[in-house]
């Protein structure tokens, strides 16, 4: 079945971006992880840095372009909490990145994620699901765009059967299953004092797409890094979504991406592929952004998923 998203209008403009050949996400911490202080700030930096120059390294001997452009960035959840302000958080952040020699080109907050510049880009992602279709539906359960959850097979069914003819328990089904299925049923957003709040998977879902710059608004770009202010806010919201810390860094947006993150992210990033699977693309930016990579010597598979890739961090 063809997924791929099409805009209304056929005669539609589309931007193009600059993109780096690989874009690095160094961590994604909470307000909660900043409040432990610099200390707890410098003992993860120094458990990234080795994960890092490996990553470097493994890309490099991957694709042997003569001057590879890899991007770091990193994202602060601003979007559940918004506890330890800019003009604090960030000096400590790169004080300690300084101290490890590890460079930090970008800083996205995740509310960024939600809206960015007026553009509503969770909704936006959200309007492009098309959900993976399934066998023995019956309806009893209403669609994803009004129950906000998503699954990635065939749920349980819920209707109780007739109290004369019993029907045995249905176990969920995985769609397109190896062997066994892996069932994971998804929750896109809940309502909070009357308005929607998205769920992390769902905005991390939206920062993968950001950071591969296959995000468009009727053609449009939806998001490009500012300098970083002179006089840092005293709230996050009144940073940009993007801000570049490093003049010199390569572009902020990706062929691929790799995020280097805590394994307390493992089940989010497990939902954020099952998202993005069901996401349909535009499918002008993904041929373009394909093309484009090949000819620089960086291939990259047709699907969304097959462009990012992780590591998982522990304490050892």
């Amino acid at each position: 079945m063809d997924t791929s998203f099409r805009e209304a209008a056929a005669q539609r403009r589309t931007q193009d971006v600059s993109y780096s050949h690989l874009s690095i996400e160094l961590d994604h911490l909470y307000m909660d992880d900043f409040k432990l202080g610099l200390d707890h700030l410098r003992k993860r930096i120094r458990q990234i840095a080795p994960w890092y120059r490996t990553a470097i390294t493994a890309f490099t001997e991957r694709h042997p372009t003569p001057r590879p452009r890899i991007s770091t960035c990193f994202l602060v959840d601003d979007y559940f909490s918004d506890l330890v302000p800019p003009g604090k958080l960030i000096p400590e952040l790169l004080e300690a990145a300084r101290d490890e020699d590890l460079p930090i080109d970008y800083l996205a907050r995740e509310s960024g994620c939600d809206i960015a510049d007026g553009v509503e880009l969770a909704a936006l992602v959200a309007g492009r699901l098309v959900s993976v279709p399934v066998q023995g539906t019956n309806g009893s359960r209403p669609p994803t765009a009004e129950s906000g959850w998503l699954s990635n097979g065939q749920r349980t069914p819920s209707t109780p059967a007739a109290a004369l003819h019993p029907r045995p328990w249905l176990p969920p089904v995985e769609a397109e299953a190896r062997n066994h299925s892996i069932f994971l049923d998804v929750e896109l957003w809940d309502e909070w004092d009357g308005q929607r709040r998205w769920s992390c998977p769902m905005l991390a879902a939206v920062w993968q797409l950001l950071r591969l710059g296959l995000l468009r608004d009727h053609g449009r770009t939806v998001i490009q890094p500012r300098p970083l202010p002179l006089d840092l806010p005293d709230e996050w919201i009144a940073m940009p979504p993007v801000v570049q810390l490093n003049p010199r860094a390569t572009s902020f947006h990706g062929y691929r991406t790799l995020s280097l993150l805590d394994d307390r992210f493992l089940s989010i990033e497990h939902a954020v592929r099952v998202i993005l699977n069901q996401v349909g693309q535009d499918s002008e930016v993904m041929e373009r952004v394909a093309r484009r990579a090949g000819d620089e010597g960086v291939p990259v598979p047709a699907d969304v998923t097959g462009r990012i890739a992780y590591v998982f961090m522990t304490d050892f």
